[in-house]
């Protein structure tokens, strides 16, 4: 019998704009503090994109990376999947004006909308359209510019965000190593407490749209941390459970980083010491679907995951959506 092909990241990258924004910059704008903003999310600072940059760009950046990491040509990939809620424009999809920008003319685009967990679905379906054909390459990008949907007066929301982009090149591999398991979920019935309300055909854009700040994120912070925490576990209890792996072999955790307190939490009910948790936050906030290919980039690049290493992702989302895959690098 032939043996099984495992689809696995070949190659990662990552980018972020150059501006920086600290906590104090943000106490000149808005009633808070540094002391304030890094007690209860741990973030420090975090890179914002100018007027004039997309979404696009970041990931093209990221793309780049990746794919020279992976050593796999532009015209070689046979699809680009780019999650993210901060589209160029409503259509085409931004992942087909990445698909442009590289040259990638043989690739199939779409966007993937999950929110924080895009990467994570984005995931999964790679691993299924590389099974569906094991010579397919898969260039899986997340990307955001948050700091463009969000309200600048608004204390609760504004601290917590940052613009960013991950990528990764998934292939069929024929060593011992790739995605193991992995576990995908949703509740739209709690879609109403992370969303944001305006331009599309429910609240097209309008003049009273724009008035009442329609066009930026509204979020009910403790509800979305008490389900983020009780469904991330569960996320990775599930895939720990699928391929009968026990939590003392993960040698890295990676959990969506959107606030320190739920990554802190998470690592706890799993039982694992935060010198296995890799976190940056501090650097770039929350980049929703970027923040975990991004810390992957960082995690591989620094070498704090090593060949072989058990590898555990983890995120919750807007939708609400959640997901966790388990790999061995």
């Amino acid at each position: 019998m032939e043996k099984m092909k495992r689809v696995a990241i070949i190659g990662t990258g990552s980018y972020v704009p150059e501006k920086v924004l600290s906590n104090f910059d943000l106490e000149k704008k808005v009633d808070t503090s540094d002391e304030w903003i890094k007690n209860r999310t741990g973030i420090c600072e975090r890179h914002i994109s100018d007027e004039q940059t997309p979404t696009s760009k970041l990931a093209i950046e990221a793309a780049k990376k990746a794919l020279d990491a992976a050593g796999v040509k532009p015209e070689d990939l046979d699809f680009i999947l780019v999650a993210t809620v901060c589209p160029d424009m409503l259509f085409p999809a931004t992942a087909c004006l990445v698909q442009s920008a590289l040259g990638a003319k043989r690739a199939a685009a779409f966007d993937i909308s999950a929110g924080c967990t895009g990467f994570i679905y984005g995931l999964e379906l790679s691993r299924s359209l590389i099974n569906a054909d094991p010579t397919r390459k898969v260039l899986l990008i997340g990307a955001e510019e948050l700091t463009k949907i969000i309200d600048w007066t608004d204390r609760t929301t504004c601290v917590l965000f940052g613009d960013g982009a991950g990528a990764v090149v998934l292939a069929s591999v024929d060593e011992d190593r790739g995605i193991i398991s992995s576990y995908l979920g949703a509740d739209g019935t709690l879609g109403n407490l992370l969303y944001m309300p305006g331009g599309g055909s429910l609240n097209p854009t309008s003049h009273k749209t724009v008035d009442e700040k329609m066009h930026f994120v509204k979020m009910s912070g403790n509800q979305v941390y008490k389900h983020a925490v009780r469904t991330m576990i569960n996320c990775a209890t599930k895939v720990l459970k699928m391929a009968e792996i026990t939590q003392d072999r993960v040698e890295t955790l990676i959990v969506h980083q959107a606030n320190n307190r739920i990554i802190e939490a998470v690592a706890r009910r799993l039982k694992l010491p935060m010198e296995k948790v890799f976190v940056n936050i501090e650097k770039y906030g929350n980049t929703s679907s970027a923040s975990i290919p991004i810390a992957l980039d960082e995690a591989v690049r620094t070498g704090r995951i090593r060949a072989g290493g058990i590898v555990l992702l983890v995120s919750f989302g807007a939708g609400f959506t959640w997901g966790a895959v388990l790999l061995k690098w």
